[in-house]
C-alpha cells in the first residue's frame, strides 16, 4: 500500500475515494466528467460509495422489468445491462479505468473485477462464483453482487455494486438485471455481523490487485 509522498508514475497505482453517500445522479454526472476530462497519464481510479435509494436503467433496459417501481425513483444509466437497484447497505465501487492504456479488453476487465470479488467473500469464508452467461457474482444460484461497465473511448467509468448488509426488498420489485425471480442475497446472509465499512479497505486491495496495480487511498472529491 502506498503513502502519499510515494513519488511513483501516475500510472502505476489505483487512487481510492470513500465518498461516503452520495445521490447516484451527482455520481454518474461525476464520472461521465472525470472521463471526459481525464489527460493519458492520470491514474485510475475507485470511487467507493453508497447511494439513497434508487432504481438504475441500463442502456439495454426494458420498460416491462420495471414492475413496482413505487416511491423509489428510476434513473436512466448508460452503463449496460437491464435494471438494477442501489440502496444503503450496497457497497459500490466505481471504476475509472483506462483499459486502453492497460491493455485489456472489457471481457478480461469484468473478470478481474469478479475475481476481486469472489477473493473477498472467499476471505470471509464465503463460497462464490461468477458466470459466464451472466455478468456478476453469485453464492449457490442468489446474486451477491452485480456490475455494469461503460466503456467510452477506451476508457470506463460504472463499476460493481456488492449487496452488504440492506433492505433487499426494493428487488421484488423489478426483474434484476433482466432476470425473472432472480433471488438475491448479501454478505450479511453469511456472515451475520459484518458492516460495510469494515469491507471498503479489503475490497480496493482486491481491486487493485486485480487490476496489477498499487492501492492508494486519498481524500474524496
Amino acid at each position: 500500500m502506498l503513502a502519499m509522498s510515494a513519488p511513483l508514475p501516475a500510472t502505476t497505482y489505483l487512487l481510492i475515494r470513500d465518498l461516503g453517500k452520495i445521490p447516484y445522479a451527482e455520481s454518474f454526472a461525476a464520472m461521465r466528467a472525470f472521463t471526459l476530462a481525464r489527460e493519458d497519464i492520470a491514474p485510475n481510479e475507485v470511487w467507493l460509495l453508497q447511494h439513497p435509494p434508487v432504481f438504475t436503467q441500463g442502456l439495454n433496459g426494458q420498460a416491462s422489468h420495471v414492475l413496482m417501481p413505487g416511491d423509489i425513483p428510476v434513473v436512466a444509466s448508460d452503463r449496460g445491462g437491464q435494471v438494477s437497484y442501489h440502496g444503503p447497505g450496497q457497497l459500490v465501487a466505481y471504476l475509472l479505468f483506462d483499459l486502453a492504456r492497460a491493455k485489456l479488453g472489457v471481457r478480461e476487465l469484468v473478470d478481474r473485477l469478479e475475481n476481486a470479488l469472489v477473493a473477498l467473500l472467499t476471505e470471509l469464508g464465503v463460497e462464490a462464483h461468477s458466470r459466464l452467461d451472466a455478468p456478476g457474482v453469485y453464492v449457490g444460484e442468489c446474486k451477491i453482487a452485480s456490475l455494469g461497465l461503460k466503456i467510452r473511448k477506451g476508457r470506463c467509468y460504472h463499476g460493481l455494486a456488492l449487496n452488504v448488509d440492506m433492505d433487499l426488498s426494493p428487488f421484488t420489485r423489478i426483474n434484476p438485471c433482466g432476470y425473472a425471480g432472480l433471488r438475491m442475497c448479501q454478505v450479511r446472509d453469511f456472515v451475520p455481523n459484518i458492516t460495510l465499512d469494515a469491507l471498503k479497505h479489503p475490497l480496493a486491495c482486491h481491486l487493485a490487485r486485480q487490476l496489477e496495480l498499487e492501492p492508494l487511498f486519498v481524500d474524496a472529491l
